[in-house]
């Protein structure tokens, strides 16, 4: 029995421990049951509950006597007495079961809807009838009052099979093209089945025709998912005579009132995976619905968590026995699935040890599942010298940290820390050495850890004790005494909690401790002094607003150059670790193969590599896959490529160099124009010599 803790609620795990295989015979097995521990401590509330390979569909009768499941390998069927706690018989058959639905309230009468298109009937003795539908089913319920029996699947009708007459009744279309589930309401028997289109549609069994239709899709969740199918109904549950729960394909539960087609909860499981089946536990207003991944419990009015059970594999099928925590669940696993839920309510009669079991494992204590496992820092991991254990299974990734095996935690520690254990040692003798000196007659002295902190803490106490009533009063906060505290003892004795004086967030907080230094000082010099007048209020009371309101510019003004402080010593230790970085050398790693260059011939040697041809390349890197003898006979051919200009380049550089011919022969010569400058020229100065 595994016992876990989720959301404060005990969740009893039944079907944990070792299971016998099958194939060993019964001496075999009483030998292994004396011989293995873990079989004989191991509790099993019905013998053989299981499947050889996998279990489809479990139910329980309306009389609460009888457990039906159904499974494979082989396909077949086991019932199980609850009375004798064990299997009453099993049955072999030829198909897989997909439902079961139960026609009386023992194990007499039963019908079994397989994957092969058929319907088989069981009585006491075995298989009673065997009739075939027109397509493949996919669930059925029972309408007790009229002997029918209604079958939906991979079709539009619902198909009615009358148990008394023992034939086909006609059947009832719907509009969609497919229907995963149905049910009748067990106080108004109507009829309601879910559909791939995601509608819920209702018919009325008297009269043989659609009352309703419910579509599930206006629900305001759909706007929030951003798929492009419409979500199907898988799983169908009505709650009384007024209330049904919805299952869709995409992992959602709707909750609707039958007068009316808004939702009144949505619960998401947060797996995107199909509800597989739906359950209501009346006396606590909880929900049980499950996918193929997790079982959640949840509250009908507010969708409020109540537990969850992750048992890590596939599930297929959920069954609760009635007014007990005892839940049932099928699944892709040869066990079938047992829990049991105290917050839910009492182990039935047939297994009552189970309460008195619970009550002895709350009374006991366990460790937790945490016990055997440390939390380490990345920086922990770095000076225990473990980060290169990141990503394997022996360091567990949570949160900032990760969990790993305090045994290997404990070895990392001695190899990292061999006088560890002379350091703790040393530690405890010191602290039995302070404890004895305590109790002898001691004057009356400071602590050795944090000082300053019970020096001001006990002045604060003095001035408190000597003060007048009437200041006393105006204080808005005493002064505490954390020296007589013991919850605060620890403070002043263990080293750990010694303050840092050059931390950042104490150097923040520096102003506030020095206004208060300032504010003790200036009170002190006052009394000294006797100089100054004490200006009273129409009271009779001092007014301290003056020296509150320059107490608080000096503080304020503290503060901030704390900041500039503390940003231009970050700013100072990035520039030296830049420039410590800029020193230190890099090293290169050199290909084989390859010889050591200076830079500027690095530099050239890729300009030329560059300019050559690709055959070119490949010799000198003497790759001799891609070269290879040109005057063999295989046919190989040494290729070299030119890039060939585009017709539309080609056309516009015809285009330009026409353009300049064409401006060649325009262009006139500026020789006559010279020539009548110059003559001008000198022509005007004659004249002026003149």
């Amino acid at each position: 029995m595994q016992v876990s803790n989720s959301n404060n609620v005990k969740i009893y795990n039944l079907s944990a421990g070792k299971s016998l295989p099958e194939w060993l015979s019964d001496r075999k097995k009483r030998v292994l049951q004396k011989q293995d521990i873990d079989i004989r401590r191991r509790i099993s509330i019905i013998q053989d509950f299981e499947m050889p390979t996998v279990s489809h569909c479990v139910r329980v009768s309306p009389d609460n006597q009888y457990i039906y499941v159904a499974g494979t390998y082989k396909p077949r069927i086991r019932c199980y007495d609850v009375h004798h706690v064990s299997l009453k018989f099993e049955r072999g058959l030829d198909a897989d079961v997909v439902s079961f639905q139960f026609l009386s309230d023992d194990y007499a009468k039963i019908a079994f809807l397989q994957c092969d298109r058929f319907l088989e009937f069981h009585t006491q003795f075995g298989r009673y009838y065997r009739t075939r539908i027109p397509k493949y089913g996919r669930d059925m319920a029972y309408h007790a009052p009229s002997c029918d029996l209604y079958i939906v699947g991979v079709s539009s009708e619902i198909y009615r099979l009358n148990l008394e007459q023992g034939r086909f009744l006609n059947p009832i279309t719907t509009e969609a093209t497919a229907v995963n589930c149905c049910e009748f309401n067990p106080v108004h028997n109507l009829f309601a089945c879910g559909t791939s289109e995601g509608h819920v549609e209702c018919f009325d069994p008297r009269v043989r025709s659609r009352v309703g239709i419910l579509d599930t899709t206006l629900s305001r969740h759909i706007e929030d998912l951003k798929i492009d199918s419409v979500p199907a109904v898988t799983a169908l549950k009505f709650r009384g005579g007024l209330h049904i729960g919805v299952g869709t394909s995409t992992g959602h539960v709707l909750l609707y009132d039958l007068r009316s087609d808004k939702t009144l909860l949505v619960k998401d499981h947060k797996y995107e995976l199909p509800i597989k089946k739906i359950m209501f536990h009346e006396s606590q207003d909880l929900v049980l619905s499950i996918d193929s991944k997790i079982l959640k419990i949840w509250n009908r009015n507010d969708g409020k968590p109540f537990t969850a059970v992750e048992p890590g594999t596939n599930l297929n099928d959920l069954c609760m026995i009635p007014g007990s925590g005892v839940v049932f669940m099928a699944n892709e696993a040869p066990k079938v699935l047992s829990y049991f839920i105290p917050a839910l309510g009492t182990a039935p009669k047939w297994c009552s040890f189970l309460d008195n079991v619970t009550e002895e494992l709350e009374e006991s204590e366990h460790p937790t599942v945490y016990d055997d496992y440390k939390f380490v820092t990345r920086t922990e991991l770095d000076e225990l010298g473990l980060t290169n254990l990141i990503g394997s299974s022996l360091l567990r990734a949570y949160m900032h940290g990760f969990f790993i095996d305090i045994r290997l935690y404990h070895k990392a520690k001695a190899l990292a820390e061999p006088f560890a254990y002379e350091d703790y040692r040393k530690k405890k003798i010191r602290e039995k050495i302070e404890e004895e000196r305590a109790n002898r007659v001691s004057v009356k002295k400071l602590p050795k850890v944090n000082r300053e902190l019970a020096q001001k803490l006990i002045e604060a106490e003095e001035q408190n004790e000597t003060e007048p009533a009437a200041k006393k009063k105006k204080k808005k906060v005493a002064a505490t005494n954390l020296l007589k505290d013991d919850r605060f003892s620890a403070m002043f004795q263990n080293p750990d909690f010694q303050i840092d004086t050059e931390s950042v967030e104490y150097r923040l907080l520096n102003p506030v401790v020095s206004k208060l230094d300032k504010a003790k000082k200036k009170r002190l010099t006052k009394e000294e002094s006797q100089f100054k007048e004490v200006e009273e209020d129409e009271d009779g009371r001092p007014s301290d607003d003056d020296s509150s309101s320059d107490d608080e510019h000096t503080w304020t003004a503290e503060l901030k150059e704390q900041h500039k402080q503390l940003k231009m010593e970050q700013k100072l230790k990035r520039k030296q670790a830049k420039e410590k970085e800029a020193n230190m050398p890099r090293f290169f790693e050199l290909k084989e193969g390859q010889e050591f260059k200076s830079l500027h011939a690095k530099q050239d040697s890729k300009k030329s590599e560059q300019k050559k041809s690709l055959a070119e390349r490949l010799e000198d890197q003497n790759d001799t896959t891609v070269i290879r003898d040109l005057s063999g006979s295989i046919g190989n051919k040494a290729m070299t490529f030119s890039l060939k200009k585009s017709t539309r380049q080609d056309q516009i550089e015809q285009e330009t160099r026409e353009h300049h011919l064409e401006r060649k022969k325009l262009r006139r010569s500026a020789g006559e124009i010279t020539k009548t400058f110059k003559s001008n020229t000198k022509f005007w100065r004659g004249k002026r010599g003149k």
